[in-house]
């Protein structure tokens, strides 16, 4: 696949997301750990039904790593972050992640960074913050600590998953699944021991749970890595800024007003997808 092609798909990933808050909603008064474990684990059987591939040698750990940090760690955190601090910082805090990815290679890699993905990462970052950043927010040392755990252990995960790829006669699809399953396995008792035994889905949440599970997290999660696997995890990464502007949008379609901020920042967001300009011939050739 294109790599221009698989940054498009990699794109539907966040859009999902976004939408994810409406379906939520759906699914009150079910604790938000306890979705989040089923999620993950209802998503990797289902894609490990469809490959039916287990991991091999080496990677029984790589898919525990990548498991515990794109899934157990992130969705363990984010849920904690967001509980203290409300959506508007925790989605603040998760356009962190394209900084966090650029000083990675800075420092590891020994990779400065190009002015022109400095500029969209910061973009990003403020018109998230323009977004979904209202008067009412606040600040928790133990929810900043969360949130920021969260953003650090996406942002290690999708660059783990960029180096390390698919063992050699496996398909990406059975590595997200390993990675989804290893994730759920490890919320689970954590949602069972914080949120108690759920009680079974009522007929009116199972089709919005459906949706989360294989759109949301499944279908989601298998573009979102082939996205990194055939481009970058700085590319992709900074694609997640549609999820609250998608989140948005659809408060908007259903009646919310926006404000003259939350306008500018879905600008800023719009500016930071725009390609590079290019240069004229002229400038070409009195570049040295």
């Amino acid at each position: 696949m294109k790599a221009s092609s698989a940054l498009w798909l990699a794109a539907l990933a966040p859009l999902s997301w976004g939408t994810s808050y409406v379906v939520l909603e759906q699914l009150q008064p079910m604790p938000p750990l306890t979705v989040a474990a089923l999620r993950a684990l209802g998503a990797g059987v289902l894609l490990l039904l469809v490959v039916r591939q287990w991991p091999r040698g080496a990677w029984w750990w790589k898919s525990l790593l990548l498991g515990a940090l794109n899934f157990g760690l992130f969705f363990g955190t984010l849920f904690l972050g967001a509980s203290r601090l409300g959506g508007g910082v925790t989605a603040t805090l998760g356009a962190l992640g394209p900084l966090l990815i650029l000083a990675f290679n800075l420092l590891a890699l020994r990779q400065p960074p190009t002015r022109q993905a400095l500029s969209a990462a910061l973009l990003g970052l403020v018109g998230v913050a323009l977004l979904v950043l209202g008067p009412g927010a606040h600040l928790d040392a133990v929810g900043l600590a969360a949130g920021l755990l969260s953003v650090v252990a996406a942002s290690g995960g999708y660059l783990l998953a960029g180096a390390w790829g698919t063992p050699s006669g496996t398909g990406l699809l059975a590595v997200t699944a390993w990675q989804l399953c290893w994730g759920g396995l490890l919320l689970l008792p954590v949602a069972l021991l914080l949120d108690g035994l759920p009680a079974l889905p009522t007929p009116a949440q199972w089709a919005p749970l459906a949706y989360l599970i294989v759109v949301g997290t499944a279908a989601a999660y298998a573009l979102w890595f082939r996205g990194i696997q055939s481009t970058s995890a700085l590319q992709v990464s900074l694609l997640t800024r549609l999820s609250p502007a998608t989140a948005l949008a659809l408060d908007f379609w259903q009646g919310r007003s926006l404000n003259a901020a939350q306008w500018l920042g879905l600008g800023l967001i719009a500016l930071s997808f725009l390609p590079p300009r290019q240069k004229t011939t002229a400038q070409a050739q009195s570049t040295p």
